[in-house]
């Protein structure tokens, strides 16, 4: 069968106009922030047990896992057991050393009187869960991890936010089923469920 030169080129156009619209496909699918009536990633916090999986699993490094912060529930405390190791003693004698963090991401800014405030730098938390472990175990819970998402026009990955897998690495490696499916329009109910925002 013969082809012409014409017939030829329009099959080959369309050929890779179809790989192109499937490889842009796939870039979307990677790269995009989650939209309305889709599911995406989360923890529950009353399920994880800070086992340090959120930071070697993650597809994306650093992880896309961060610590989150209940406000509303912290006591400001000068000996803080989500900042500090419990082999400080105390804040008085604790220097950088019994820093939980191992990328010291927790800033922390005297308020007055015997009260701190404690910040996490994003851009260095690397979502161990080291911070979670300590206050939970030791102080009032208010620290735990979730999954930071694309904000409103951010399309994830780029900045350091989940990209959605289908199949979770952290989610398939988790001892505890804390990783559960969430409404991607509101992707941090936790938060809100402990009493304050994350």
């Amino acid at each position: 069968m013969t082809v012409s030169r014409r017939e030829f080129l329009r099959a080959s156009g369309r050929g890779a106009a179809c790989v192109g619209l499937g490889a842009a496909g796939t870039a979307l699918a990677l790269g995009r922030g989650a939209v309305a009536g889709e599911l995406v990633w989360q923890i529950d916090p009353g399920k994880c047990v800070a086992c340090g999986n959120c930071e070697t699993h993650c597809v994306l490094q650093p992880s896309a896992v961060k610590w989150g912060h209940t406000h509303a529930m912290c006591g400001r405390c000068a000996f803080c057991f989500g900042y500090y190791d419990l082999r400080a003693g105390s804040a008085a004698h604790a220097g950088v050393e019994y820093q939980l963090c191992p990328t010291h991401a927790i800033e922390r800014s005297y308020l007055g009187g015997p009260y701190f405030e404690y910040v996490i730098d994003e851009g260095a938390c690397i979502g161990c869960g080291l911070c979670v472990k300590g206050c939970t175990s030791s102080g009032n819970g208010s620290l735990f991890l979730q999954v930071r998402h694309p904000r409103r026009g951010q399309r994830g990955a780029a900045d350091g936010t989940c990209v959605n897998c289908n199949e979770c690495a952290i989610a398939r490696s988790c001892p505890s089923g804390a990783f559960v499916r969430v409404p991607a329009d509101d992707p941090y109910p936790f938060g809100r469920q402990r009493g304050g925002g994350a």
